[in-house]
């Protein structure tokens, strides 16, 4: 899967602005390529776990569309912990169509790792970095 450099600098930056709390939100590709972030209010307000705010959610979607761009993929940091999915992403991981992207910020590090969930099978997407530039 390929992702521009920008985005994973946006989700990095969500992620430290949200911490101690998780940030979440949407991702929007167009041929191929993610290329847009769509940083959603964690509603939950929680370390663990996260729920998008409604309004927030309807109108990243409908930008999307409106630009044409898919959403698709969901992402959310664990602020303490490892940038796997826990047994409660997994549990909530309705979207066969959707990867599931998770950036850690334990011990000081920024790891962005992406999945693929279905029926509770986890297999990881590899990522492609792209420059920014001539995209």
């Amino acid at each position: 899967m390929k992702i521009l450099r920008k985005v994973i600098r946006e989700i990095v930056d969500h992620a430290k602005q949200e911490a101690p709390l998780e940030a979440c939100g949407y991702l929007g590709s167009k041929d191929g390529i993610i290329k847009k972030i769509y940083a959603l209010t964690n509603i939950d307000k929680s370390n663990e776990h996260f729920s998008f705010e409604p309004k927030e959610q309807f109108l990243a979607v409908k930008d999307a569309r409106a630009q044409g761009l898919e959403i698709c993929a969901v992402y959310h940091s664990h602020p303490a912990s490892p940038a796997r999915p826990s047994q409660e992403d997994i549990k909530l991981a309705y979207d066969p169509n959707m990867s599931y992207f998770i950036i850690s910020l334990a011990d000081g590090n920024k790891e962005l790792r992406a999945f693929s969930i279905k029926s509770g099978v986890i297999v990881e997407i590899i990522l492609e970095v792209i420059d920014d530039k001539g995209v």
